[in-house]
């Protein structure tokens, strides 16, 4: 493949840790978030500034876990980061090492306010997720005061209700947070594997439609998507069967990682498969919108105020594991934008 796309700008390259959240302020501030996984690792939030430079954030001592640690107030293994449409920054910690563990009961949603860059909340789940949990990705209604995420390593969604602080974990059990058994997952020409072994991902790429009123979701290692009124999710009272009766099966789209609306109901999803970006149109149209080899496993996204989409990029299909041992990178891993097409 030789597809270079003049749409796709480079805004943060880094030669050396791998990264895979991506989160855009109203202000333009940027941020990038690094899961503890095999390979070097220095910090686990940063700021982005130019030239490639980052600050660790909020500071030092959150970005100092070790093991042996108390990972309650430190970073621990960091999934995700998102900016909400108060411009408040959410930092998901999954707290799960290599994806194999919980540390400590340390999993924790952070929500900073980034006028102070102080912390405004913190979310915790123990008692809520077992500590083969894997919180991946998150979406908050500010206007709701609810907050959503994935579980990847179990399935399910995470409810957390942003005025009691309390949570529920929902759809646990149900066909569309896991993977799809009769999906091969082919990608660079060879089924997908860790160490020898075909891997299948539950419910990961998570999306809010702009009006809060459907949340759409994905297991990460099959094409298929799913939605739900979000009504069913906040109802706490609902019986389970009820709440499994409302799930919409929207049938095969992409194989994606992340996914994001924009404020027109377009929902964008990666194709890492084929080292592009789609789109779902309101009117359950897919369409291509850019094919770039750089794109090399597409992860997460954001959109700034100036209709810009940002794009990481953490080449997870040419980590070791994945090959034999053998690492496939030739890149930088990366951060691009493109302006939203019309």
């Amino acid at each position: 493949m030789s597809t270079r796309n003049n749409q796709l700008d480079e805004v943060f390259s880094d030669d050396t840790y791998q990264l895979t959240g991506v989160a855009i302020a109203k202000d333009g501030r940027l941020f990038s978030c690094y899961p503890l996984w095999p390979g070097p690792h220095q910090y686990s939030i940063v700021e982005i500034f130019p030239n490639n430079r980052v600050k660790p954030y909020p500071d030092e001592q959150w970005n100092s876990w070790q093991e042996g640690d108390n990972g309650k107030n430190k970073w621990v293994c960091v999934q995700a980061v998102y900016v909400d449409a108060e411009n408040y920054l959410w930092v998901v910690d999954p707290a799960c090492p290599n994806m194999e563990q919980v540390y400590d009961t340390s999993f924790k949603l952070v929500k900073f306010n980034l006028a102070t860059d102080t912390i405004e909340d913190v979310y915790r789940f123990e008692g809520v997720l077992s500590n083969k949990s894997y919180i991946n990705d998150v979406r908050v209604d500010t206007h709701r005061r609810v907050a959503y995420l994935t579980n990847s390593n179990e399935g399910g969604i995470v409810v957390v209700n942003l005025e009691t602080g309390t949570s529920r974990e929902v759809l646990r059990h149900h066909p569309s947070v896991k993977h799809d058994p009769s999906f091969t997952l082919i990608v660079d020409g060879k089924e997908f594997r860790k160490q020898g072994q075909p891997v299948h991902l539950q419910s990961d790429g998570i999306a809010l439609t702009p009006d809060g009123e459907w949340l759409y979701y994905k297991p990460l290692t099959d094409n298929k998507l799913y939605r739900i009124r979000t009504d069913y999710l906040r109802d706490e009272a609902l019986p389970e069967e009820q709440r499994e009766a409302a799930v919409e099966d929207l049938g095969r789209v992409a194989v994606t990682d992340g996914m994001i609306f924009d404020t027109n109901g377009n929902l964008y999803l990666g194709d890492y498969q084929n080292y592009k970006l789609v789109r779902l149109t309101p009117a359950y149209k897919l369409e291509d919108v850019v094919a770039d080899e750089r794109l090399i496993w597409p992860d997460s996204y954001s959109i700034s105020t100036d209709d810009y989409l940002y794009i990481s990029c953490s080449q997870i299909n040419k980590q070791p594991d994945h090959n034999e041992g053998e690492n496939k990178r030739t890149t930088p891993y990366a951060i691009y934008r493109m302006k939203l097409p019309a």
